[in-house]
């Protein structure tokens, strides 16, 4: 059996905190806060979340109710803020998430579905947010991005996510003119995009590890690295469809450069199943990509096999989990 990382994350409520791998591994969401419990599913007002996610001290947000906060505007996150939705089922739909200056922030176990409108994603991170953690969310069917990561925000994990019935899920890094996000930081890793057509992710100027996620049957292409990207592909599993190109490269010409680059992929593990195209960009530059260990020492990671694949199918997007008992909060 795959092992899956902090698996013992769920003994207690606030465990959850800090537990993040990779890039967002310092997130602590709302650990020094009290509880906040939401009680309604209403788009605003007491006891909604909207109105728990605008305070500005720490708060760690539990559901008291489940169902679906049709949401009328973009609900926006302030920092030191955890959304966990263990032990409830709530579905987010109309419009999504947005982290907007903000820093330690934890979403966990919520669903994401029919976003509606123009530029809406699910979760929406831009500008200048930091300490990111995204985990065992369930996000399909949006107008534009499940998760936009953007305008120099850096230093975020998502985990064991499950993507479906979507286009362009993942972009990270907008704009060639945006250069301030060479500073991008993204680990993405036990996720599972199923048959959603690109962006897992699509990657421009910033670093993205990616490891033990599941991509199948993908539109266009798997993982597209363009202007100045480094990619770490690590032990994934790309089972391809019709369309057998795993990496793609686009060129763009960053607003301070004379001459147009593609990123970089470096691919180190991975299983390509299906006929899934396994070439680099003609293995040029592959050794001028990143490891993940000149960044943090350790993460949970297993050969990419048949095991892996059937635990990811199971084991992401929401789960029907009790909602851990808080123990006393941390002054």
């Amino acid at each position: 059996m795959a092992a899956l990382p902090y698996a013992d994350a769920d003994s207690s409520l606030r465990a959850l905190a800090g537990r993040a791998e990779g890039f967002g591994r310092f997130a602590v969401g709302g650990l020094h806060g009290p509880l906040y419990c939401v009680t309604t599913l209403a788009d605003d007002g007491p006891g909604s979340l909207r109105d728990g996610c605008r305070k500005k001290e720490p708060l760690w947000i539990v559901f008291e109710v489940s169902g679906t906060i049709h949401l009328s505007s973009y609900l926006n996150v302030s920092s030191y803020k955890t959304i966990d939705g263990r032990g409830r089922q709530i579905k987010l739909t109309g419009k999504g998430l947005r982290l907007k200056d903000c820093e330690h922030v934890i979403i966990c176990n919520l669903k994401f579905e029919g976003g509606r409108g123009h530029d809406v994603d699910g979760i929406q991170i831009k500008p200048n947010s930091r300490h990111i953690w995204i985990d065992r969310c369930s996000l399909r069917d949006y107008d534009d991005g499940l998760i936009d990561i953007t305008r120099q925000s850096t230093d975020i994990t998502v985990s064991r996510c499950h993507f479906a019935q979507h286009d362009k899920t993942m972009l990270i890094g907008a704009d060639p003119s945006h250069i301030g996000d060479r500073c991008i930081r993204v680990t993405i890793h036990h996720c599972f995009f199923d048959g959603t057509r690109q962006r897992h992710p699509r990657l421009r100027f910033g670093k993205v590890h990616l490891y033990n996620n599941y991509t199948r049957n993908w539109g266009i292409y798997a993982v597209c690295a363009s202007v100045e990207s480094q990619i770490f592909s690590q032990c994934n599993i790309y089972e391809a469809g019709q369309k057998k190109k795993t990496f793609e490269y686009y060129t763009e010409k960053a607003a301070d450069k004379q001459e147009a680059k593609s990123g970089l992929i470096r691919s180190e593990g991975d299983l390509f199943l299906n006929g899934a195209q396994s070439c680099l960009l003609n293995g040029i530059g592959e050794e001028c990509v990143f490891h993940a260990s000149e960044y943090y020492p350790i993460w949970t990671m297993e050969a990419a096999s048949d095991s892996l694949r059937a635990v990811l199918q199971v084991c992401t997007g929401w789960q029907s989990v009790p909602r851990p008992q808080d123990q006393v909060a941390i002054a």
